[in-house]
């Protein structure tokens, strides 16, 4: 389980396809740790570098499958117990993939498939690659956060251009709600 508190931004090394090398020196994990990737559970093969084995449903189903040498992504290590929860509760599963819609009005927008949007409420919590953020408008296409300075400095969010891609995930309480108020 993740928060959605990005610890740092690393570097892709390389990425083969199956196997991805990340430079994330400020991250200490070992073999078999999870590590979420940009929003992605991950689970270490290699604690130095970072390296994970990537499988074709998670290239599928997120952004991880284009990445190269050099971009950089979200890191945050599993919550420990103990630690403080900070975000909300992540897990690492991406539900869909998004992109960057662009900014106005104070607001930073981003189109969602109606498989994520069905779960945004005003006030709500959603995860942007990796990033626990909360939801400050919705229209038919998409959703609005508000992003402080920190957190465009502290993540990749603020290197992001319209139309780039990102993983996004749905608050999971809201699936389960959802779970258990529809007769199967």
């Amino acid at each position: 389980m993740f928060t959605g508190i990005v610890r740092e931004r690393g570097r892709v090394v390389s990425f083969d396809g199956s196997r991805l090398v990340v430079e994330a020196p400020g991250t200490s994990a070992v073999v078999g740790d999870s590590v979420a990737i940009s929003g992605v559970c991950l689970t270490v093969v290699s604690a130095s570098p970072l390296a994970f084995d990537v499988v074709g449903e998670t290239i599928e189903r997120s952004t991880l499958g284009g990445l190269t040498a050099g971009d950089e992504v979200n890191v945050e290590p599993a919550l420990r117990a103990g630690e403080p929860m900070g975000g909300h509760i992540v897990q690492g599963h991406v539900d869909g993939v998004g992109s960057l819609r662009g900014a106005a009005d104070g607001l930073t927008w981003f189109d969602a498939p109606p498989e994520v949007l069905r779960y945004c409420v005003q006030k709500g919590s959603i995860t942007v690659d990796g990033t626990s953020l909360t939801v400050a408008g919705l229209d038919d296409g998409g959703f609005a956060v508000a992003l402080v300075p920190h957190t465009l400095e502290a993540t990749t969010l603020g290197a992001l251009e319209p139309g780039d891609a990102v993983n996004l995930e749905a608050d999971v309480i809201a699936k389960y709600v959802e779970r258990l108020t529809i007769t199967p």
